[in-house]
């Protein structure tokens, strides 16, 4: 029995970057040696087994074959007679398929160790094509590695081609993309997640509705990128750079999908594309299965992102119905959030991206007149049930045109 770590945590030590996680294989054993040592089996589908004290994960080197559609068409087999060479040539990268044992000796069977030095994401094999989840995988390795200098090898990239046009992507899960997706949308430079998948066709076979904004252009005082994909990019890219959480960065990137639905002739304005947007931000929302924050979020932006860059005009009633929209009183947090993508979306444009935006002040000191208001001297005046609900909200819209005044 040999074991090997195996994947990412040798990549990252030859990268001189943190090592977060260690996976190990195991060569030679069997499953009834393994269970006799004292590990503990957790693998539904292939043997993985728990350390008896680390609890770390092992699992026994293995092979697979495709045998019907999507990341779940693989049957596997292991057996002591499994070569670690033979296991490291199903995984998706070179630069994932290098083992080292406890001494950090080095197997390299694949090359991995030069496309690191050359900053290549390279596949190991044809097989690659076989699993429609590594597009996905890939465009998210690509994204992480960018700001390294990697790119992903012209041959790689028409594999993945190959893989959006077979119609394979859409066997995935919502529940496997949507890993995928949110984990790349937390790399230092998702933006290129995007890219990626646009340049090999997958982004139109999985998000067809923000691949529609490419092209589309928007007026240039506005916008001096013109291009709508374009400044969706750009928006991703500033919610990274101010480390922004997953919401506002699926917030932003779905900001735009009404100007998608513009008809050329009327470009490059865009009237009313916040309400047209919601219509497919709800499609997108649903076919990932997003979380319940990051759906309400996605569309209260898509709805009112204009208003949080207006802030400064809003007449007192309409910023009252803004942060009636938001529950700002109970859920202040979600506002926050709305403003930070506000701010990234003012701040995504080409020359712009480090403009001030006073409107997030201004918002947040509306929100704090609003809730200001104490409730206890309109129950002591006699105030119940509906009457005292309006009664809550004259207060407020006077506390807001006081603030307005005062601002």
């Amino acid at each position: 029995m040999q074991i090997y770590k195996v994947g990412g945590a040798v990549r990252d030590r030859l990268l001189g970057i943190p090592v977060t996680d260690i996976d190990r294989v195991v060569v030679g054993a069997t499953t009834e040696e393994m269970l006799a040592q004292g590990y503990r089996p957790v693998g539904a589908d292939f043997p993985v087994f728990l350390h008896p004290k680390t609890g770390e994960e092992y699992a026994l080197a293995r092979t697979e074959r495709k045998s019907g559609r999507g990341y779940g068409g693989f049957t596997f087999h292991a057996s002591p007679d499994v070569t670690l060479e033979e296991d490291l040539i199903r995984r998706d990268l070179t630069i994932n398929a290098m083992a080292e044992d406890d001494q950090q000796k080095l197997t390299d069977p694949y090359n991995g160790q030069r496309d690191l030095e050359a900053r290549v994401l390279r596949h190991v094999s044809p097989a690659f094509a076989e699993d429609p989840l590594r597009v996905l995988r890939v465009a998210r390795f690509a994204a992480r590695y960018a700001e390294l200098g990697f790119t992903v090898a012209p041959e790689t990239l028409e594999l993945m081609r190959q893989l959006s046009e077979s119609g394979e992507l859409q066997a995935l899960t919502a529940e496997r993309s949507w890993k995928e997706i949110s984990r790349a949308l937390m790399e230092n430079q998702p933006q290129v997640f995007i890219e990626v998948l646009r340049a090999c066709a997958a982004l139109k076979e999985l998000m067809p509705e923000v691949d529609a904004l490419f092209g589309v252009p928007q007026p240039e005082s506005h916008h001096p990128e013109i291009d709508t994909g374009a400044h969706t990019l750009s928006v991703l890219q500033q919610a990274a750079e101010h480390e922004q959480p997953l919401t506002v960065r699926w917030a932003c990137l779905l900001h735009d999908l009404g100007k998608g639905l513009t008809p050329e002739d009327q470009w490059p304005r865009h009237i009313a594309h916040e309400s047209k947007g919601l219509k497919l931000i709800k499609v997108v929302n649903e076919r990932f299965k997003a979380p319940k924050d990051c759906q309400e979020l996605a569309l209260l932006v898509g709805e009112y992102h204009t208003h949080g860059h207006r802030a400064l005009e809003l007449k007192p009633s309409t910023l009252l119905e803004l942060l009636q929209s938001f529950d700002v009183y109970r859920r202040p947090q979600r506002f926050e959030e709305f403003i930070a993508a506000c701010e990234m979306d003012a701040r995504g444009r080409k020359g712009l991206e480090q403009r001030s935006y006073p409107q997030a002040d201004y918002l947040r000191g509306a929100a704090t007149a609003a809730r200001s208001v104490a409730v206890q001297p309109l129950l002591e005046q006699g105030f119940k049930g509906p009457q005292l609900g309006e009664a809550i909200k004259r207060e407020r819209l006077k506390a807001l045109k006081a603030y307005k005044e005062q601002a």
